[in-house]
């Protein structure tokens, strides 16, 4: 039986074996860590099971035709699978084994738990845990056994199932593995991670601590104590006392939440002792594994236990990430930092690449312009830079800096109202021009420090390129249209549309990618076999098929033929931006998908007529510019004229300028990419693309490593830990200015937020009231989920994320103005939008009901 029940601690057991929690546990128990003593269930014993009651090809029949975006399905066939592993019998020898192994725990009544252990879990670059169930107060032998059959079938819930098929995992084969484990009469448990989640900070542990079992923080269903300590000490550096309503605790048939009462409610958990105890043992499990760890605690009976240690990477739980709260203390208090400028273009939190690389280029590229301005930026110290894994735009205000910014603003104003158009061409063929040239070049014949030349080289041009333009093209559209505004506020009349209304229908980047969709819509719409075959495919599926060039039904392929050489025609026009300028962020041209999903919408007949609204736009302008000018007194008619006609051609170029910003984006994602896939060939990453993980020194060294034939070191580990924090940064709100306190973020409204927990509050960028339901998205790879009618929450958009604007009711944004890109196209659809409210996306949770008043600037969290 030795290769179907293992000892906690034996030496023999292996990943395959006892799945990623057993081994962690086995290894820590061997390590002489205070680990609970059990056993493991091994997957052979699983494979037995599942081959004596001969279930395989059920649970195959049970997943034949699943989709991981059916939910309905995916619980079906979760119910029918588990049927079938409640229904088997597990073998008598087996089933002897596991009662004898549970008997030697302390006899007949000893309450355990009982965990599943997959083999692909608690891995350095997977998402698996949580996907299957643990049992908690087991008592007995019969009572365990059937937790264990309950742990086999939960490798097919629902939601395991949809993880696989969304993430393409081979589910043939698959077996888990499953730990009997002394239950600890926890008093309190928690988690620790041996590195601050958030700020990366090495030095110090986090800790959470709650009353009860752990299973109450796990869940999310208390607020427990978040203590920060020195990892080298142990001594206390911060202790944050929640309100712990519930505890998690034992009863005589299982677990129960508890009502906390009294003084407890507010009590501190753990003492500063015990800290330093739990954090000798962190330093001694972070020592054994050689890494940051995720570490899970209990304390019962004056002791510490040990219930799980795993890799912090984008596996580990998420309830250090609510809870943590960052410091927002800047090292140089004199200092300002702003989201605002190019920060705008990088919404979400910064890669390592791109915060090092990247912004090293684009700060290369403002110094040299500035110095050909004969301005002193150096001490001002003007440049981007990362804070709490965000881009912020810094510079200190002293007197010599205001007056430069004062005398160069006076000298080149002329310049950038009335000639922001012609420098923004210039510099956008210089862009162009640069790009080209090493797009010719191809990648793969060029030595490591040569792509890194042409990488730099792309993103100081497009660093020059935006510092120009918001020089030019987006001030003179901010006050072009500030200024018409002002005009006709002061002779509107009751019935006359709004200003903004008047802007409405301009040929900019935005219409024209619609109007593009839209022709190839009604194109598609006019054969109609290829309609049925766009409609009834998936977008993913068919990406693929238009990228090998198979034709999925039988009959002639003129008309698919036609279909990819309209849609390269259309990608080469209009997907080369960027959802987001870090580089990490794949460009339109690369995810054809989604185009495909707004494509169909305008087959479905869902989407309104470009064409159709520009006319209607045009009519509108016509006809109110006519009746204002006819009643125009008080200063020359040309004069008013030509301030609307400055605007009608400011506002095109400020979206088609902000449009060409990643005009070089694909081509540094293949340059670097390539050298991502030369690194993971020497074993230093594990695939191309974990090379945006790495920090641009790394890089440097490698690539010189790389020419010179010498040995490269595995970063591979590092990544994982990166991204980990990565998605412990998009947890946080970032504000809009820093000092918190300073003046300057007490003048700026959308720096502002209450303390409602119902209302998030912003910029009012376009008219109307709409109820409906939240879509919150960070990036193209949640686009999927967009249905017409949602309303699209997100860090902010740019002219990559036209096409939802087709779907969506309202827009909420964290950053931008009333003159962004989310702002305008909002107004070109005609739908509401609130813009800058700094905290949308952390407020509003996916699929919730909410109200966005654009004409208050207020949206309203409904439920």
């Amino acid at each position: 039986m030795s290769s179907l029940i293992l000892s906690l601690n034996a030496e023999s057991a292996t990943l395959e074996q006892v799945g990623g929690k057993g081994l962690s546990l086995a290894k820590l128990a061997r390590a002489g860590l205070p680990v609970p003593d059990g056993f493991h269930v091994t997957t052979a014993a699983y494979r037995r099971f599942v081959t004596e009651n001969h279930l395989q090809e059920g649970i195959q029949q049970a997943l034949q035709g699943l989709k991981p975006d059916e939910p309905a399905a995916l619980e079906g066939a979760a119910r029918a699978i588990a049927a079938l592993f409640s229904a088997g019998t597990i073998p008598d020898d087996l089933r002897i084994a596991i009662i004898e192994r549970y008997l030697e725990l302390g006899g007949k009544n000893q309450p355990v738990a009982v965990r599943s252990s997959a083999t692909a879990e608690d891995l350095p670059d997977a998402s698996f845990a949580g996907q299957q169930e643990t049992y908690l107060n087991i008592h007995g032998g019969e009572a365990v056994l059937q937790a264990v059959k309950k742990c086999w079938a939960s490798l097919w819930t629902a939601r395991a199932i949809a993880y696989r098929l969304k993430n393409k995992v081979d589910q043939n084969g698959l077996a888990l593995a499953v730990v009997v484990q002394e239950l600890v009469n926890a008093e309190a448990a928690g988690i620790l991670f041996t590195v601050n989640p958030v700020n990366g900070d090495p030095d110090e542990v986090v800790i959470n601590a709650a009353w009860g079992l752990g299973e109450a923080i796990v869940s999310g269903m208390v607020s427990p104590d978040t203590i920060s300590a020195d990892k080298a000490s142990g001594q206390v550096e911060n202790y944050e006392v929640a309100e712990k309503a519930i505890m998690t605790v034992r009863t005589a048939k299982g677990t129960q939440d508890k009502v906390i009462k009294g003084r407890k409610r507010k009590a501190r958990v753990l003492s500063d002792a015990q800290v330093a105890d739990l954090v000798g043992l962190a330093r001694r499990i972070e020592a054994f594994y050689q890494m940051p760890q995720d570490i899970e605690w209990a304390w019962a009976g004056d002791h510490f236990y040990i219930l799980q240690a795993r890799p912090v990477t984008s596996a580990a739980k998420g309830a250090a990430q609510k809870t943590i709260r960052p410091n927002w203390t800047l090292p140089d208090p004199k200092s300002n930092y702003i989201r605002s400028s190019l920060a705008e273009h990088l919404p979400n939190a910064a890669t390592p690449l791109f915060g090092s690389l990247g912004l090293d280029a684009i700060n290369d590229s403002v110094d040299e312009l500035a110095s050909s301005m004969n301005m002193r930026l150096a001490e001002a110290q003007y440049m981007y830079k990362v804070f709490n894994g965000y881009v912020y735009m810094t510079y200190k205000l002293t007197p010599a800096f205001i007056w430069e910014m004062i005398v160069v603003s006076i000298k080149n104003f002329s310049l950038m109202m009335s000639k922001g158009t012609e420098r923004w061409e210039v510099v956008r063929a210089e862009l162009a021009g640069i790009v080209a040239d090493w797009e010719a070049k191809d990648p793969a014949k060029l030595k490591p420090a040569e792509i890194l030349a042409g990488v730099y080289a792309m993103l100081y041009a497009a660093g020059k390129y935006y510092t120009v333009i918001q020089s030019g093209t987006l001030p003179a559209a901010t006050t072009s249209e500030m200024i018409f505004t002002r005009i006709y506020k002061s002779v509107k009349r009751p019935g006359d549309p709004e200003a903004s209304q008047l802007l409405l229908g301009l040929d900019s980047i935005a219409l024209r990618t619609e109007k593009s969709l839209y022709d190839l819509a009604q194109w598609v719409g006019e054969h109609k076999d290829l309609r049925e075959v766009v409609l009834r495919t998936p977008s993913e599926e068919l990406s693929e098929k238009l990228a090998q060039g198979n034709w999925p039904i039988k009959g002639s392929t003129a008309d698919w033929t036609e279909f990819q050489q309209r849609l390269q025609e259309y990608l080469r026009t209009y997907g080369r931006t960027a959802y987001e300028f870090d580089f990490a962020n794949p460009a339109p041209a690369e995810l054809p998908e989604l185009l495909l999903d707004s494509l169909k919408v305008y087959l479905e007949g869902k989407g309104s007529n470009p064409y159709e609204r520009q006319r209607e736009a045009d009519e509108l302008r016509r006809l109110t510019m006519d009746g204002i000018l006819r009643r125009w007194h008080f200063f020359p008619r040309r004069w008013i004229r030509k301030i609307y006609e400055w605007t009608l051609r400011s506002a095109p170029a400020r979206e088609d300028s902000l449009a060409d910003l990643g005009l070089g984006h694909t081509i540094v994602r293949r340059y670097l990419n390539e050298l991502g896939g030369r690194f993971a060939k020497q074993g230093v990453i594990a695939q191309a693309d974990d090379i945006y993980w790495l920090y641009r020194d790394e890089v440097v060294a490698l690539a010189g490593d790389l020419e010179k034939s010498a040995q490269l070191p595995d970063l591979s580990a590092k990544v994982p830990e990166r991204k980990a924090l990565w998605k412990a940064y998009m947890q946080l709100r970032p504000p809009a200015v820093l000092p918190l306190d300073s003046p300057f973020a007490k003048m700026i409204p959308w720096a502002r937020q209450g303390e409602n927990d119902h209302e998030v509050r912003g910029v009012a960028a376009s008219a109307g009231c709409v109820t409906g339901t939240a879509r919150v998205l960070f990036g193209p790879e949640d686009f999927g989920r967009m249905q017409p009618g949602d309303i699209l929450v997100a860090p902010t958009t740019s002219p990559a994320w036209t096409p939802l604007f087709t779907m969506a009711s309202a827009v909420v944004t964290d950053i931008g103005g009333p003159l962004s890109h989310s702002s305008i196209v909002a107004r070109e659809y005609g739908i509401p939008a609130v813009l800058a409210t700094s905290i949308g996306t952390r407020m509003i949770r996916d699929g919730q009901t909410i109200t966005v008043d654009g004409d208050a600037g207020l949206v309203t969290l409904l439920d």
